[in-house]
């Protein structure tokens, strides 16, 4: 799989989310922004995002370190670094 491609799957089942992946093979990091995320623990957060991935854990992507934001959540954390 590629970034660009695991990029593509969640934009696809989250619209208007900004993602941006790291890494190679099946191992990625990724962020995603999305106002779908407000009101939504980090648990259901992560879920939304898994729910676009489909059956791909059980092969082609092995790891994903995930990080989600809303976009307001996302702008604090870029003042913090």
């Amino acid at each position: 799989m590629q970034g660009s491609e695991l990029e593509a799957l969640i934009q696809a089942g989250i619209p208007g989310a900004e993602v941006i992946v790291k890494g190679e093979g099946d191992h990625f990091e990724a962020v995603v922004i999305s106002e779908q995320f407000e009101g939504r623990s980090m648990v259901q957060q992560h879920q939304l995002v898994y729910s676009t991935l489909g059956d791909r854990f059980s092969g082609e992507l092995h790891a994903l370190a995930l990080h989600t934001y809303t976009p307001e959540s996302w702008a604090s954390q870029r003042r913090i670094q």
